[in-house]
């Protein structure tokens, strides 16, 4: 299983931050194929590793598929 993971992982694009408005970290991922579709997705804000830890304690994360 972590052989998978290891060769699936060089195929994902992801991106971290900060959904506007919300207080929620929003994890995207998708395909490398799905890179293009990124850039018609609201934006999100950069968040400081402190952030991110606080966000995951208090479970306000979020995970969105990109296809």
């Amino acid at each position: 299983m972590d052989d998978l993971l290891e060769r699936l992982g060089n195929h994902l694009v992801w991106r971290i931050g900060k959904a506007e408005g919300e207080e929620v970290l929003v994890v995207r991922v998708g395909l490398a194929s799905a890179a293009p579709e990124f850039a018609h997705l609201s934006r999100l804000r950069n968040v400081t590793d402190e952030e991110i830890e606080q966000l995951v304690r208090a479970g306000q994360v979020r995970v969105e598929w990109v296809n």
